[in-house]
């Protein structure tokens, strides 16, 4: 056996698909394996690519047991003269293995390697080649001198940036997203160190191999795609955690006396500096910005009635106990418009803001007229209140998204003009892909490989000059008539801006990253579920909850008219608490989106009740139910099975 590729997986299973597919290519003409270690992915990885990978093997841990136990877990079993770490969000070339044992081959002092890896927008990643994190190192890379020279021997070691990423050298690290090794190598120093559950133990190993006498090589002859992030976040607070505690665990083992202390230091400042840059962005996208709204809306009504009375009514005093009422009440409306106008969504649109602030001030200015006159003030506090919050807000969300806390919605926007490069039956293909994911409106039309079908809009090779006639910014690479090595080559020409996805011939998925920054995104037929969209959503959750408060209040009527009174009042209780949902799936199945235990079934049928039909036509009732759905579906079953919303 030549060559064993061991993968981990981690709830990455449409990058997975994409990755095996091109490993595959790239193990033709070799005698080689692949094993996939599964560390208790939650969305059905090893069931939704087992079929269709059966010469895979794939190991399964019942509990999520990091990077470097997974990897040595594999590597136990492998067979290969040399061993591969590959990541899952990765793509090689057809030729790229080959390449690598070539070089092996003629290089006998090498050890390891590593290639050039590039994100999903084609730029080089700086991560490719690396030094040992020594505390100077270190420094220079924490305070910003090595991106403020990129270039330097000095500042910029931590990236080898003054080694052309065009040509091999030997380098202190390798990454483990793709880190080949000779097998006599492992033998002698051993395989990842389990101390470091993710992040680090790459460094670790490739420090230990040239403890041993072997070098490591940065080898620039084949490159990969690295979808880099996608099994843990960047910007999460669990990336920073486990990323600085794998180097303070790298300085104790390998470091020793004032340069452990200096450098622990180091990493305990980032740590902490970084975690309050983390947790603000977080606390500021998942739960701290309609905060900070509730918090400008109120300054506005109450600047504005300050000024109203100051220079305009001074004759007028109105009640602070009127206020204190009316001004929460407002903001309180305010915040429910703009959730359910989408503002809090992943992608910040201007016209939500535009919708929920005018609704609201249209309703409020309404019910405004039907209070009685000593409930009332002047309707330009409300009106230039408005005004101010929206324009304070407006200035809130601008700074945001230059910040890149938040994304703009001019970023998602320019990437529903897509063109597809591939022949007539990929492209065909693919838009039926698209059509089930309910995105074929994006499409521009198709690049033709070759360039000799005069049906397309060009070339795949002229890409650059196609985009001052083509007003693209995505372009999904179909493989198949284009080759792996094809697509990274291309991918390195994409004008700056440009966003890639891949789509393997055979494959159920498209993938791809906006860059080594963000997170990726995948394109399945479960985009085309209507239930996963967050509108919908907030709907179905308005729905449960209106309906469980009015069967609260109500509840002496439905005393007599529901079955089990006691078993429906629960029900509302679990319904207001979000522990479950009116209606929801029959059979539950993490190819759906996700929802709460339900009281109904898609079809009706308490979910207390035995179902008569067979799994089959139950699994298909809840893939209709999740593709199809409307608001007014949840709302008919409900009034159906009234009487049965205690069970039978």
């Amino acid at each position: 056996m030549q060559l064993s590729v061991i993968i981990v997986n981690y709830n990455v299973r449409y990058f997975l698909e994409q990755c095996l597919y091109s490993v595959q290519k790239a193990c033709r003409g070799l005698k080689a394996e692949v094993i996939v270690v599964d560390n208790n992915s939650g969305d059905n990885s090893v069931e939704f690519l087992s079929s269709g990978f059966p010469s895979v093997q794939f190991l399964i841990n019942n509990e999520n047991l990091g990077f470097a136990r997974a990897c040595n877990q594999g590597w136990q079993r492998a067979k290969g003269e040399y061993i591969l770490f590959l990541n899952p969000d990765t793509i090689v070339p057809e030729d790229g293995f080959e390449k690598c044992l070539s070089f092996f081959q003629t290089n006998p002092d090498a050890g390891a390697l590593g290639v050039k890896m590039l994100d999903g927008s084609g730029k080089f990643l700086k991560e490719s080649k690396r030094a040992f994190p020594s505390p100077l190192t270190s420094l220079y890379k924490l305070c910003g001198l090595a991106k403020l020279f990129p270039r330097s021997r000095t500042f910029a070691r931590y990236h080898l940036g003054h080694l052309d990423e065009n040509k091999n050298n030997e380098v202190d690290v390798l990454a483990g997203a793709f880190m080949m090794i000779r097998r006599e190598v492992l033998e002698k120093v051993g395989s990842f160190d389990e101390t470091f559950f993710m992040y680090g133990e790459d460094i670790d190993l490739s420090y230990r191999i040239q403890q041993a006498g072997y070098k490591n090589y940065y080898f620039a002859g084949t490159s990969i795609i690295h979808f880099k992030g996608e099994s843990t976040r960047k910007g999460s607070m669990n990336y920073v955690r486990m990323f600085y505690r794998a180097m303070s665990v790298f300085v104790k083992k390998h470091y020793g006396g004032s340069r452990a202390g200096v450098f622990n230091f180091l990493i305990q400042t980032a740590i902490w500096f970084r975690a309050l840059l983390t947790a603000m962005g977080t606390f500021i996208r998942r739960a701290g910005l309609p905060l900070i709204d509730a918090g400008l809306i109120l300054l506005s009504f109450w600047l504005m009635k300050n000024v109203w009375n100051e220079y305009v009514r001074t004759d007028i005093h109105y009640e602070n106990k009127l206020l204190w009422i009316a001004f929460p009440a407002f903001t309180i409306f305010y915040l429910i418009s703009a959730y359910y106008a989408g503002l809090y969504d992943r992608w910040y649109k201007r016209s939500e803001l535009v919708r929920s602030t005018l609704i609201a001030t249209l309703v409020l200015l309404a019910a405004y007229a039907l209070l009685p006159e000593q409930y009332r003030f002047s309707r330009a506090i409300i009106l230039f209140g408005a005004l101010l919050a929206f324009v304070l807000i407006s200035l809130l969300r601008w700074l945001l998204v230059k910040t890149e806390v938040l994304n703009s919605d001019k970023e998602k926007e320019d990437r529903y003009t897509t063109v597809i490069a591939g022949n007539a039956d990929e492209y065909r293909q693919t838009m039926e892909l698209l059509q089930v994911a309910g995105l074929q409106q994006r499409i521009l039309g198709r690049v033709d490989p070759a360039g000799s079908d005069a049906n397309s809009l060009g070339s795949v090779n002229k890409l650059t000059q196609l985009t001052s006639t083509v007003p693209f910014r995505e372009i999904i690479f179909c493989e198949g008539k284009l080759s792996f090595a094809d697509i990274i080559k291309n991918m390195q020409q994409l004008p700056r801006g440009t966003i890639a996805k891949i789509h393997a011939e055979g494959s159920q998925s498209i993938v791809g990253s906006c860059s080594s920054n963000t997170a990726g995104e995948t394109v399945t037929k479960e985009n085309g579920f209507k239930l996963a969209d967050p509108y919908n959503r907030r709907l179905k959750r308005l729905i449960d909850t209106s309906l469980a408060l009015l069967a609260l209040i109500t509840f002496p009527v439905h005393l007599f008219l529901v079955k089990k009174p006691g078993s429906f009042l629960a029900n509302c209780f679990t319904v207001l608490l979000a522990q479950k949902t009116w209606v929801g799936y029959a059979i539950p199945d993490k190819s759906l989106p996700q929802l709460k235990p339900s009281v109904l079934a898609s079809n009706g049928i308490p979910a207390t009740t035995t179902q008569q039909l067979p799994k089959e036509s139950l699994q298909m009732m809840d893939y209709w139910y999740a593709r199809d759905y409307e608001p007014a579906t949840d709302l008919k079953i409900i009034r159906k099975m009234y009487r049965k919303l205690g069970g039978e």
